[in-house]
């Protein structure tokens, strides 16, 4: 490859790369402002934690199976930048109407006559957020597949590591940005709490649309296989456009089939992930909840907490992670997620047994336990992407999502129950370390399974190939 070409690659590479971390972050900032904004939904609307539960669960699973859907979207169509721009605008959109719920009254009670919430306005609220589960899985799933499209897959683990953070970084400005509405305004000011994320959100949505392209070959670069042919000169993969179409259509159907649903790896990558994810969601969903009600923080106090979980302890823990899975692991992702998640529920335990009135270590503690599990948050779907490869990432990670986000089964309607019951906090702290440690075991399964499955992949296309020279 020459150095025009290189440094067009390494461009376009690294444009696309920040462009998705923005535009991912941004879809956090419509996902997540439900969570951040829960204490004052409880304290101005009176919505009770098992509701608020309930809501985060049915957005949780329906988010989940939006990315199965969408990862099976993701892979067939070619338009994968309109796919994710589209899903934001319209999550804005739902995220400026849930803000005007109140304005309905007129027509059907939704508030009663204290301003507290009717079931109307529980049932409205729960609608539109369902649908905003739909819309968000449209995020994820093009974010995978472009940047199988873009990254070589020995430089995947510690790059979309990097994108990761877009998780971290979506989560902690907006936990900055909802804390600092709340704090200067009180609760009464909830509903801007979902105005100005989807006012962010629109100019985003354009920002992707415009500034991405779906593939290399979309401005006359070559693909990443025959970069690393070119490299290696090992005579890899030969480029996807000198394919015919129906060769194309033969791999994709066998890739699906090999790579995804027949593979175990992404299955027991995909039932690691629910364990992992209920630590991730106990810290992200209920974290302003339990610092206030369970440690006594202020509002203004804990909403900075839980933003220097996702800033400091998740950005930092994705990095290291990403790093140490290609310096010291050779790329087996899954190596580096079982020491985190093991290490994560250890964090959850002393975090949970550290007296209330020790700010230090409840601080301390909370932020090391984002600092581990965001590694195998981000790890594991880099792992599925490169088990799948690139002909069936968006697929395998939408399996693995869906396992993710049924996770909110446990987190949100279980958890929250268990919160207002006699167990109470204690026993919802007991079982996120026990789901901890169960994870880790079972990533340990996989501690000797290759890195990728390029090598497989060969296999098939030259199996294809071979028929398709038969037929004819």
């Amino acid at each position: 490859m020459d150095q025009q070409t290189t440094k067009k690659y390494n461009y376009w590479q690294w444009r696309t790369l920040i462009i998705l971390m923005i535009g991912y972050a941004l879809f956090y900032f419509v996902r997540k402002n439900f969570s951040i904004a829960m204490p004052a939904l409880e304290s101005e609307l009176g919505i009770t934690k098992t509701r608020l539960g309930l809501f985060l669960t049915l957005n949780g699973v329906i988010y989940g199976i939006s990315r199965l859907v969408n990862g099976f979207l993701s892979d067939r169509i070619s338009n994968k930048k309109g796919l994710m721009a589209l899903g934001l605008l319209l999550s804005a959109v739902v995220n400026i109407a849930i803000g005007f719920i109140p304005d309905v009254n007129a027509f059907f009670t939704v508030l009663d006559a204290e301003g507290k919430a009717t079931i109307g306005f529980i049932y409205l609220m729960g609608s539109l957020w369902l649908v905003n589960g739909w819309l968000q899985g449209m995020g994820y799933p093009p974010c995978s597949s472009l940047m199988a499209y873009w990254i070589r897959p020995s430089e995947l683990a510690t790059k979309q590591s990097l994108w990761n953070a877009s998780h971290s970084i979506g989560a902690g400005l907006l936990a900055l940005l909802v804390g600092a509405i709340l704090g200067k305004y009180t609760n009464a000011a909830w509903q801007w709490c979902f105005w100005v994320p989807a006012i962010l959100a629109i100019l985003g949505a354009a920002m992707i649309f415009f500034g991405l392209r779906n593939e290399p070959a979309s401005i006359g670069l070559p693909s990443v296989e025959e970069i690393d042919a070119a490299e290696n000169a090992d005579g890899q993969e030969k480029a996807v456009e000198e394919e015919s179409p129906e060769l194309t259509k033969r791999i994709y159907r066998r890739s699906i089939r090999e790579m995804v649903l027949r593979n175990p790896v992404i299955w027991i990558i995909s039932i690691a992930d629910f364990f992992v994810y209920i630590i991730r969601f106990t810290i992200l969903d209920w974290g302003s909840t339990i610092l206030t009600q369970y440690k006594g923080l202020d509002i203004t106090v804990a909403a900075s907490v839980v933003g220097a979980m996702e800033i400091v302890g998740g950005i930092l823990g994705m990095l290291l992670a990403g790093w140490v899975t290609d310096r010291f692991f050779k790329g087996r992702a899954v190596r580096t997620s079982a020491i985190c998640t093991l290490l994560a529920a250890l964090c959850m335990l002393v975090f949970w047994l550290a007296p209330a009135d020790n700010v230090f270590l409840t601080v301390t503690f909370i932020v090391l336990s984002a600092f581990f599990i965001y590694g195998p948050q981000a790890l594991l779907g880099i792992a599925c992407s490169n088990q799948a490869t690139k002909r069936a990432a968006a697929t395998a990670n939408g399996i693995c999502g869906l396992f993710c986000y049924l996770s909110p089964i446990v987190s949100g309607i279980v958890f929250g129950a268990i919160a207002e019951s006699a167990h109470g906090w204690n026993m919802v702290f007991l079982l996120s370390v026990i789901f901890g440690l169960v994870g880790a075991a079972i990533l340990a399964l996989l501690w000797n399974r290759p890195a990728t499955g390029y090598e497989k992949m060969e296999k098939i296309i030259a199996e294809e190939k071979a028929a398709m020279a038969e037929r004819r």
